[in-house]
């Protein structure tokens, strides 16, 4: 019998046994059998022989799948083998990336990018295109994001694709403004965001700089499945791609261009006095974040020690900026230096989390839904103050956020009289938006828009589509231009800087002026939970719950009745332009008594998110009276802890059955 029999018969026991999972057998034997590099097998032997059951199961009970544009998983697994860690010392970034089907290691990037280069070079085959397709590849700091990026031009290379390369780890937002500044084919970033420092991703971009929708992800997905093996032969050597270093010029473009997401800089001679701590937290932010803010003009200072590029991300449990854990060397250094507010990104600088002091002067968290309420709020109320929007005009701006960011934004966007349409969640959605508005313009100014400048654009999108006045989710991420197409910690930075400075222009903290909003709009709170499940055996769970919600939605919750439910994969749904939403895994119910919540599953992470909603809004004309707004704050927050709790042991009850 041979060593591979001997494996595949001792694996079969174990699967007999009820240790393993069928499909961790099938997809140990497929990895092995379509991959020559030793450290698999040896990692998997290693495993065997140790009854490391579970762990082989977590690694191998799925193909790693194309999730939100992409894919994520582990990068470095719970047990690192000796053939993964080589001769590096304990804590030490391991010499090889996880074994696993469920992994991201450079098997599965080959089969990604060679997935990605055959779905490119059908599309230029289909479209009639001259010329070769060309990709941008780029990559945060985490552990091996730079070798993926670099192994991955080169495959795309001897695919027959001409590859960019960023010289160095850059936001993500840089990638997506890349694909659209080089006229590219597509782009993948390498990065698994705010994710654990043992997690890594390759998030895919199309031509427009967005994150791939269907039908393109379908496609890339169907030509990554066809992929069996890591080993291929490189089309002959005339035909082959070539790999082009993208350097400064790119990051000077990109820079001025977030420097004009700026409205109002004259702000600053009255807020001069505004002081800001900001940290990269060991990630992309640092390359541009702090140049912005001294172009700019704003007061700031940075975390040293957090100023450091590092995938470990050593001083923080998490690089989430959503987290106080996160912020915390900055609000300390805040604390030291009376700072007024303290601003993160994470990794890939594309979100940003805030901490800022209230009126006893203590730094406080305030969510994502808040950000992006005050920036859409201000940015909205600013632009009609240039003179940019009008009562002409207005019915033309709109406003971008997904159906489960808070409704505040709507109740802004319905006063100034702008459009407000919902998406689903993900900002791959909102970038779709923003191609639907550019194909909305005349033939000859989309041949040209690119190049055009935000007045210009500003201009033709008021007269002939769409003016994009604000995007965001409540996931932290924001975006104010539509010359890129994904969320933009840099641009967040300038735009809540900006937010900042006016709040201190008129003698107010910025809690302070999220007040007067509440009570010009009404009170809305919004609170999230997760439910984790890891691992095989949750992912097993995860599809139990969903399935069962899908079969039977709680009819009262808490003793209040459920007068209204949205099933966003089994309902034909359109959003308020009249476009049909696309099917997805997502359940959105209303109490009679206003209440709302949505439950998902997360497309990135192990998880099943339940957004929780509850507003108070003014009488018709009228305003909130200041002296209520303690005591609706805390009865808002009450009523949709109850509504958690009842959730919990509905959820309980569901996966008892």
């Amino acid at each position: 019998m041979t060593n591979t029999d001997a494996l595949g018969a001792t694996l079969t026991e174990a699967v007999s046994a009820g240790k393993l999972l069928e499909s961790s057998r099938a997809n140990i034997l497929e990895l092995l059998a379509g991959s020559s590099n030793p450290a698999f097998r040896a990692s998997v032997d290693e495993l065997v022989a140790a009854g490391q059951w579970e762990e082989l199961n977590d690694r191998f009970f799925k193909k790693l799948a194309f999730g939100t544009s992409g894919l994520r998983g582990r990068t470095i697994g719970k047990i690192v083998t000796a053939a993964e860690r080589g001769n590096v010392r304990e804590g030490e970034r391991p010499d090889q990336p996880c074994t696993g089907t469920n992994a991201l290691n450079f098997y599965n990037v080959t089969r990604a990018t060679r997935g990605l280069c055959a779905f490119v070079l059908q599309y230029y085959a289909e479209n009639g295109l001259s010329g070769k397709p060309s990709l941008v590849f780029s990559h945060d700091t985490r552990l091996f994001s730079r070798e993926f990026a670099e192994f991955s031009a080169k495959v795309a290379a001897e695919s027959g694709v001409d590859a960019w390369l960023f010289e160095s780890f850059r936001p993500t937002p840089q990638l997506s403004f890349a694909v659209r500044q080089l006229n590219a084919t597509g782009g993948v970033m390498i990065t698994a965001s705010h994710n654990p420092p043992h997690d890594n991703g390759y998030k895919v971009y199309f031509k427009d700089g967005d994150p791939i929708i269907d039908p393109v992800a379908t496609g890339i997905l169907n030509e990554v499945n066809a992929v069996q093996s890591d080993s291929f032969e490189p089309v002959p050597e005339g035909e082959q791609g070539k790999v082009t270093i993208i350097g400064k010029d790119l990051d000077e473009a990109y820079f001025e261009r977030v420097k004009g997401v700026m409205l109002n800089p004259g702000l600053l001679e009255k807020a001069r006095g505004l002081k800001i701590v900001y940290t990269p937290i060991h990630g992309t932010g640092g390359v541009h974040v702090p140049p912005l803010l001294k172009a700019l003009g704003f007061n700031y200072l940075t975390v040293p020690e957090q100023d450091i590029p590092d995938g470990r991300f050593p001083t923080v449990s998490s690089p989430n900026p959503e987290n106080a854990a996160a912020l915390k060397m900055g609000m300390e250094l805040a604390d030291w230096e009376q700072a007024d507010i303290v601003i993160a990104t994470d990794p890939d600088c594309d979100r940003m989390g805030v901490a800022v002091r209230n009126a006893k002067g203590e730094l406080q968290l305030i969510t994502g839904n808040q950000i992006g309420s005050l920036m859409a709020w201000y940015r909205t109320k600013t632009m009609f103050e240039l003179g940019w929007l009008n009562e002409a005009n207005r019915r033309n701006a709109v406003l971008v956020k997904t159906f489960v960011t808070t409704r505040l934004q709507d109740a802004v966007a319905h006063q100034y009289g702008i459009s407000v349409v919902n998406t689903l969640t993900g900002f791959k959605y909102i970038g779709g938006k923003l191609g639907k508005y550019e194909r909305g313009l005349p033939e000859d100014i989309q041949a040209r828009y690119r190049s055009l400048s935000d007045e210009e654009s500003r201009a033709v999108r008021l007269e002939h589509s769409k003016f994009f006045v604000f995007g965001g989710e409540e996931s932290y991420g924001y975006l104010g231009a539509d010359w890129l197409r994904d969320k933009d910690g840099n641009g967040a930075v300038v735009m809540f800087a900006e937010l900042a400075a006016y709040a201190a222009s008129l003698g107010l903290t910025v809690p302070a002026l999220l007040d007067e909003v509440y009570l010009e709009y009404g009170y809305f709170h919004e609170h999230s939970e997760n439910l984790v499940f890891e691992g095989a055996s949750g992912a097993a769970k995860m599809r139990k719950l969903m399935d069962s919600f899908a079969v039977h939605l709680p009819e009262t919750l808490a003793g209040v009745k459920v007068t209204a439910a949205l099933n966003f994969g089994g309902m034909e749904i359109t959003d308020e332009e009249g476009d049909m939403v696309p099917k997805e895994n997502m359940f959105l119910l209303t109490l009679e008594d206003g209440r709302r919540f949505v439950i998902r599953p997360s497309g990135t992470e192990p998880k099943i998110k339940v957004y929780f909603f509850g507003e108070h809004p003014p009488k018709a004309g009228g305003r909130l009276h200041a002296a209520d707004l303690p005591k609706i704050k805390a009865d808002t927050a009450a009523g949709l802890q109850v509504l958690w709790q009842e959730i919990q042991r509905d959820v309980a009850a569901r996966l008892a059955e």
